[in-house]
């Protein structure tokens, strides 16, 4: 029987806002009612980043719905989760992070083939406004062209 990996969130808004440089998986550590409710797909990657503290890689505001089906042991909805990755990859992040300009921010949450909630995060430069508006530009473009080719091979 083979298990495929199932994306429950993913960050639409990262590629648009930021240029992605690199990207990392990472472990996450969870308790047992945000297992629950992740996987029924109750989570928001919105406005979430992630830091370097103390050593340890840390998840800022990444939302996951309180369970139900939970009791009073549920969890606390957007408290910072610990990202769990060898200690030299977290150092050699660490000095990127340094740099002017660079952020780590998650670009989606998924289960592996395992079972196991993982985290993709992508070392990532702010884009400014004129960024944007030259990749939405390059778009409209390639999409002129996709489609006059389509119109061509018609004829």
């Amino acid at each position: 029987m083979e298990r495929k990996i199932k994306v429950v969130a993913g960050n639409r808004r990262a590629r648009h806002d930021y240029f992605i440089l690199e990207t990392y998986e990472a472990g996450i550590a969870l308790t047992g009612t945000e297992v629950k409710s992740l996987r029924r797909g109750k989570a928001s990657l919105q406005d979430s980043f992630a830091r370097v503290e103390k050593g340890e890689l840390v998840l800022y505001d990444l939302h996951i719905s309180p369970y139900e089906a939970g009791n009073i042991f549920n969890h606390e909805p957007k408290r910072p989760r610990r990202l769990l990755m060898h200690k030299q990859e977290i150092m050699r992040l660490y000095g990127k992070l340094r740099e002017k300009g660079l952020t780590l921010i998650p670009l989606k949450i998924y289960f592996n083939e395992r079972g196991l909630a993982k985290v993709e995060l992508a070392l990532a430069k702010g884009k400014k406004l004129y960024d944007k508006r030259k990749a939405a530009a390059e778009r409209d473009a390639q999409r002129e062209i996709a489609k006059a080719l389509r119109r061509r091979q018609k004829t």
